[in-house]
């Protein structure tokens, strides 16, 4: 969904924010910092990018008074999408606005860094981005180097492994008006005060357009088909797969899905349709991310839940059995001499 193979980064500010409730203040940097290295700006772009390639979710800004110039994070990104020349002073008032929120005693101070990028890939489009990253865990690191006829060995304390990111989001230029699209990921102190960094600093809520009620609903099926049928029904594999085959295709085909519609051609069964209506209502009361019975489907969400959907019947580890059509051409059966079970598959070619 998120891929940095065209990306670069433009311009970088870091600032250090202290923990509120322990008296710690923030430092706030004079200047950008410039990089000239070109190594470096590569491994600060491994730092900041690498975890979202893995992101799922998409977000937007929000305020709870539908306001969202009152949303601070997004009043401050949209002045810097609309004057780039003013990047490094609104980092430093989104560096005010996190210190004033990490209030928390178990918060952890850290260096935050903003950063500008540009052509950052977001399902297929191409746009600039805001990162806003914050690192909290430091580590120890040893370095080898040759010396005399061996080698010399020291060590690094306090320093950032740039495989873990702590905290971050990106904001992408990019459905202004709904509140852009964001990015987020927080890696630490997952318990109840950590929901500053998302719920208080960022003030994120679901995405809910034709991408994610599409992807939602093929992979609430695709959980419900793998994970639930087994429980309510007897089915076998070969069964389940063509199930999957069979939403797989509907959405390929229709331009905009309907609830009953899709149970009636793809289930059609009325005990299964009724499992699947209570499994879905069930995963919208978890998430809190209810799925309308009816929208436009998003082809970019469906190509993306394709490469999960697996058409693959995997007999012992001697063969695998790829089905991709008609399942009345596949029939199941037992040998009793063998007391081994066996599929009979029909073709009209050899390829």
């Amino acid at each position: 969904m998120i891929s940095f193979y065209e990306a670069s980064l433009s311009e970088l500010s870091i600032h250090r924010i202290g923990n509120k409730s322990e008296d710690e203040f923030y430092v706030l940097s004079a200047q950008s910092v410039s990089i000239q290295d070109q190594t470096l700006s590569s491994l600060l772009q491994r730092y900041f990018l690498g975890s979202f390639e893995k992101v799922n979710e998409i977000y937007r800004f929000f305020h709870p008074n539908a306001d969202l110039n009152l949303n601070e994070v997004y009043h401050f990104a949209a002045a810097i999408f609309e004057d780039g020349t003013q990047f490094h002073e609104n980092s430093k008032e989104l560096a005010k606005y996190l210190y004033e929120v990490s209030g928390h005693p178990k918060i952890k101070p850290g260096e935050l860094y903003l950063a500008y990028f540009e052509n950052v890939q977001i399902e297929g489009e191409l746009h600039d981005a805001i990162g806003i990253f914050k690192s909290e865990t430091k580590e120890s690191f040893l370095k080898v180097s040759p010396e005399n006829d061996g080698f010399g060995l020291s060590y690094e304390q306090e320093a950032i492994n740039i495989s873990k990111l702590d905290k971050g989001c990106l904001i992408f230029n990019t459905d202004k008006e709904e509140g852009f699209r964001v990015a987020v990921i927080d890696q630490t102190n997952r318990s109840a005060e950590a929901v500053y960094w998302k719920d208080e600093f960022l003030k994120l809520k679901i995405r809910n357009d034709n991408f994610n009620q599409t992807n939602n609903v093929l992979g609430v099926y695709k959980n419900f088909v793998t994970e639930k049928l087994d429980q309510d029904f007897e089915i076998s594999k070969a069964d389940k797969i063509d199930l999957l085959n069979k939403s797989m295709k509907y959405f390929k085909e229709k331009e905009s899905f309907d609830l009953d519609e899709f149970s009636n051609e793809v289930i059609g069964n009325a005990e299964g349709i009724a499992s699947f209506k209570s499994y879905k209502k069930s995963y919208e009361e978890e998430f809190d991310a209810p799925i309308p019975d009816s929208f436009d489907i998003s082809g970019a969400a469906v190509k993306k839940q394709a490469r999960v959907y697996k058409s693959v019947l995997k007999l012992d580890k001697n063969f695998h059995i790829y089905i991709h059509g008609d399942k009345e051409l596949i029939e199941k059966g037992f040998d009793d001499d063998k007391s081994m079970s066996y599929y009979k598959v029909y073709f009209r070619e050899e390829e």
